[in-house]
Parts: C-alpha cells; structure tokens; sequence
C-alpha cells in the first residue's frame, strides 16, 4: 500500500467516503442557504454572517496553520466530509458521545411548528469515528470549505480532543454541543426525541429517515452505538402507533 494512499491504514473504506468533488457540500455557503429558504418561503438571517465565520475559524486555526489538522467525524463528516485529506483513519474519542439534542426548527428536518432533533457530539462516555489528514499546503482552503459546512450558526465549539487510533493517538479539531445555544436542548426529555424524529419533516426530508440514515451509514462503517440504535428502535416503535 503506498505511503500517498489516504486509505493505506483502512482500505476497506474505500468507496465508503465521497469523493470532495461529489459533495454537495464542498461548494456550500450561505448564498446557497438563501436561494433555498426563499424558494421555499424559510426564515432567514438565523445564520452567521461570512466575516463572523471567518472569525471564529481564525480564532480556532491561531498559530495552528503550520502543520497538518487532524479533524474528527462522528457523523456525515465520516462519508461526507466534502475535504480533500491525505489519510484516514478510524479513531475513538474517550469523553463525548453522539446525542440527538441539536434543535432543527429551520426548515430541513423540522420546522418551527414541529422541530426535529440531529445528532450533536456531547459529552459522554465515548464515541468512535474517523480522523481525516488535513494537509498544511491545502489547510487554509479545506478549512474554509468545513467552517461553511460545520459552522453555520451558532451551536458548536470548535475544541481539539484526543483521538486514540490504532497507529497512535492525534490531537484532532472537533465540534462539539455548545450548552450555552438555544438549538441544543441538552434537557430534552427522551420521549419527546423519539416523537420529535417521528414526526418531523422538511425540505430535506424527514427526521426519520435523517436518523435511518445515520445508523445504515454506522453500521456500513462497522460502528456499532448502543445509544444510537436503540433510539432508532423507539422511534419504528413509535411511528408503527401512529
């Protein structure tokens, strides 16, 4: 296996991860946003402005663009990560978990009458994921791209985190659940998630079929989450009553 393969550690994650060039999200940003909410009469302005974004990527990149940056995936930033990166590897994260608290009431998944909830990274009792190489020479460029992806409103912090992987442990970029937002509902009662995701919808389709999406995705990557699945399994529950 050649030291250039991103995929020299794992190739059996070939063809799991999107091609940067294939992601809707490579090109994303808010005039995108915009086009979207007005064709389908959304709320607006709920999102940061470019230069407040770029702020707080410089913020977090301080002193930190002289090298490669490892970035942590435990979502679609696994097979959708929309970056180009030179390696790859699975990693486990000891002090967060995936939690489904991140509040959709926009217009995706959920809407102000009946909001969804998406997954965040909270803390808890562990989580695995992958780690993706960030090249120095395209750093400035890549991390662009993954602030307009990551960092569209307010909700997450950007914090660097241990990651244990099996050629040894990387200080990787990770956002995480900020408490202090109104759109993560770190009190939302676990009944109330599971008719949420039942029940909710938007132009992006349902919140059931978001979270049907993250366990098919899981268990391709074979990543298995307790949590996660029987989540899922209250929620077929659930809307087989409906």
């Amino acid at each position: 296996m050649s030291k250039s393969d991103p995929y020299r550690h794992h190739p059996n994650l070939k063809g799991k991860i999107a091609p940067a060039e294939t992601s809707f999200f490579r090109d994303f940003n808010i005039e995108k946003m915009e086009r979207l909410g007005k064709e389908h009469n959304l709320p607006g302005g709920w999102w940061y402005s470019d230069a407040e974004r770029e702020a707080l990527r410089r913020a977090t990149l301080k002193d930190r663009m002289n090298n490669d940056l490892w970035v942590f995936g435990y979502g679609s930033l696994m097979w959708d990560p929309a970056l180009v990166f030179t390696e790859v590897r699975r990693a486990r994260v000891r002090v967060y978990s995936r939690k489904f608290i991140l509040k959709e009431d926009k217009g995706g998944r959920g809407s102000a009458k009946c909001p969804g909830v998406m997954a965040a990274l909270d803390v808890g009792n562990g989580c695995d994921g992958l780690v993706l190489r960030l090249a120095k020479e395209t750093l400035d460029n890549e991390t662009r791209i993954l602030w307009q992806r990551e960092v569209v409103t307010h909700g997450y912090l950007s914090v660097f985190l241990n990651a244990e992987t099996d050629h040894g442990v990387v200080e990787a970029l990770a956002f995480v659940a900020d408490h202090n937002s109104d759109v993560i509902e770190g009190s939302l009662e676990y009944s109330e998630c599971v008719s949420r995701i039942a029940t909710a919808a938007g132009i992006l389709g349902s919140n059931f079929d978001y979270l049907e999406g993250v366990v098919t995705k899981l268990r391709e990557f074979g990543i298995h989450d307790d949590e996660v699945e029987a989540l899922f399994e209250d929620v077929q529950a659930f809307r087989a009553t409906m």
